[in-house]
Formats: C-alpha cells, structure tokens, sequence
C-alpha cells in the first residue's frame, strides 16, 4: 500500500481466537507495510493480556455471549447478557467511528459482533474467519456483513448461507511461523531421550487435561516398553504425575512436564506422534508441521466442535481419534500400539497431516485484507 494501513482487530475470549489474529499481525509486519493497529476486545479475555505483552494498542468493551440453549443455572447470565449486548454495539461503533479503519478483521469469539455491527453500520470492510470446522454461532451472525469470509476449511461452507458463499476464501488457520523451524536434536538432548523407541508427545493445553493425565497414568506400564513419553500435564497435577509408580528400568522413558513454552517447536520436530485435544488452534499446527496424532475431543464443546474437527482429521487419515465422551485406556493403547509398531504407517498419517496444513495461511489472509482494504 501507498499509505498507512489502518487495520482495526477483533476476537478473543481463548488463544483460539486470539493467537490467528496475532500471527496475521506478524506477517503484516514481515512485509514491512506502514500500518497502525488497534485492537478492541474484552478486560477478561486473552486478547488483553496478549495486547499488553506485545505493545498493542487496545480498548475494552462490555459484552455478552448468548447461549443457545442455557440451563436453568445459567438462565440468568443469559439474561443480563441480553443487556450488555447493546452497550457493547454502542461502544464498538464509537471506537470505530473514532479510529476509521482501513478494514477490520474478526477472528471469533462472542467479542466480535459488536464490532462486525460497528463495521456494518459504519461501511467499514469486515473480514471474518474462522479456525473451526464448524462455523460458531458469532460468526454466523457475521458472515452476513463480512466483505470477504476467511475459512480454514473448504467443509466449513455448507454451514453458510448460500447468499455469502460467493465471498468465501479458504486461507487456512495462521500457525506460529517459529513452529515450523523446530530442531528435534534440540528436544533429545533436552530430556535426554534414545533412539530406541518411538517418541510421544502428550499435551492437554496450557493448564493441562485431567482426563488425558488420567488415561496416560494407566495405560504407561504397558506403553513405555514401547515408547517414551514427554508429557505437558499442567502445573495442578505435576506432582502427582511424577509420583506413579513405574517399573524401575523404564521410569527414565516418562518425563511429565507442568508446561511447554519456547521448547515446543524442537518437540513438535522430534515428537513421532501426538496425544492432545481437538481445538482448532492445535489441529492447525499438527497438519502444518505433518505430525500423526491421536485426538481426544474435549466434550461437550460450543457445536461439538472438537469431536467434529477430531473426525475430520481421521476421516483424511491424519489422525487417529476417541469420539466416545468417556474413553478408556483401553482404547487408547489400541489406537496407539498400531502406530508404535510401524513406521509406514506413521509416515503415511504424516503426509495426510501435511496435504491438510496450510504454513502459508497467515500470509494468505494477509493478502485478503490488504486486497479488502485497497
């Protein structure tokens, strides 16, 4: 662009919604775009943590989520929600008005209505996208005023209307570009891993998954005969993962860890297959950098979404995936001792994983809003 792009930023809530807009941030930056920024989201979101961290400018407005179907507990915060939603427009369309974007981009979250109305009420192009297979409610609303709809799927469509499909594109979901350059010696030497049996990956999220702590607690006396395990669980259950009994000679192949930060490229490298959940976020760079995985939707989500993005992946052959709500170890030793024992099998997951990641995706969103706001 000739002028400074002035690009208003929406969505948040979760990294899910956060971490896409931050990297497509990123590649604006990389092409050395004149640009300001200003972001708008909630107090209690990620989004306001994230602004601070990296020195973008950011304002709050009030909000609520409607719950489609709220039990009688959550009845009333459905209610005042219903009271907050208009304050939240008013103080969108201000900030708006005020800062007079070039074009607006909504990564999801219930956040992001107000301003997609803001965008709408103010002839303001509004790029919408989303990272789930399944379009969530918010955006839904949205795609009916967005000038151009970002998917990161091409089987997200059918949950659109067929007025909005002409504006489709499919960018894929922005990744983290440091994870596509990881070193797995790094990893190795790290933990001091061997070579003698596959590695194995196991990660519930930032503050871990009981569920998937659980289940790796009891199937690792007939796992780590075949495997060795570096395990995110959290900080809440850290102590307890350390402390299982195992047999002394393998022991040394289970390593729990509370957290993974700056390290996780060099594991993704060196990982041979990856036990988490089914968020958007995470499956995008599982296919970016071509990893088999075992999946364990997190159930219920808001549509069902993991257990949707979960057989996704396995209907491709990426993945493997435990769509039952309440899995046994059992099955997840049966999904995973298939995987251990043959390489191929492995290489071909990876490749399936590999033709759906898109490493391009912030770059191709990038082109979308700067074609939007031009």
């Amino acid at each position: 662009m000739t002028r400074t792009l002035r690009l208003l930023v929406t969505g948040g809530g979760t990294g899910g919604h956060t971490y896409p807009a931050l990297t497509t941030l990123t590649a604006i930056q990389r092409r050395r775009v004149p640009h300001d920024v200003l972001w708008v989201g909630t107090t209690g979101g990620l989004e306001a943590r994230i602004t601070a961290e990296h020195g973008i400018p950011f304002k709050a407005i009030t909000t609520g989520k409607l719950r489609r179907r709220p039990n009688l507990r959550e009845l009333r915060t459905n209610v005042a929600d219903v009271f907050r939603i208009p304050i939240g427009v008013a103080q969108a369309i201000g900030h708006a008005a005020r800062y007079k974007p070039d074009v607006v981009l909504s990564t999801g979250g219930y956040v992001a209505v107000p301003i997609g109305v803001a965008a709408k009420l103010l002839r303001r192009p509004l790029v919408m996208h989303e990272q789930t297979t399944v379009v969530g409610l918010a955006n839904r609303i949205l795609a009916r005023m967005a000038t151009r709809i970002a998917l990161t799927h091409v089987s997200s469509i059918e949950y659109l209307p067929e007025s909005v499909r002409s504006r489709v594109v499919v960018t894929g979901n922005p990744v983290r570009p440091e994870l596509l350059h990881g070193d797995s010696a790094a990893a190795y030497d790290m933990f001091g891993l061997t070579f003698e049996v596959p590695l194995i990956y196991v990660t519930g999220g930032a503050q871990g998954s009981r569920q998937i702590n659980t289940l790796i607690a009891e199937i690792l006396p007939g796992l780590l005969p075949h495997a060795q395990v570096i395990h995110q669980c959290g900080p809440s259950m850290i102590d307890e993962m350390r402390a299982l009994a195992l047999p002394p000679a393998l022991a040394e192949r289970y390593h729990p860890v509370p957290y993974v930060g700056a390290e996780l490229p060099d594991l993704l490298a060196a990982a041979d297959v990856v036990i988490s959940r089914s968020g958007a976020g995470t499956l995008s760079e599982l296919t970016a950098v071509g990893k088999p995985s075992v999946l364990i939707p997190l159930i219920p989500t808001g549509g069902d979404e993991q257990r949707k993005n979960a057989a996704y992946l396995a209907s491709a052959g990426a993945a493997r995936a435990l769509l039952e709500p309440k899995p046994s170890a059992g099955m997840l030793l049966a999904e995973l001792m298939p995987l251990l024992a043959d390489p191929a099998l492995r290489a071909s997951m990876a490749e399936s994983a590999r033709k759906l990641g898109r490493v391009d995706a912030a770059e191709a969103l990038c082109d979308v809003l700067l074609e939007v706001a031009r």
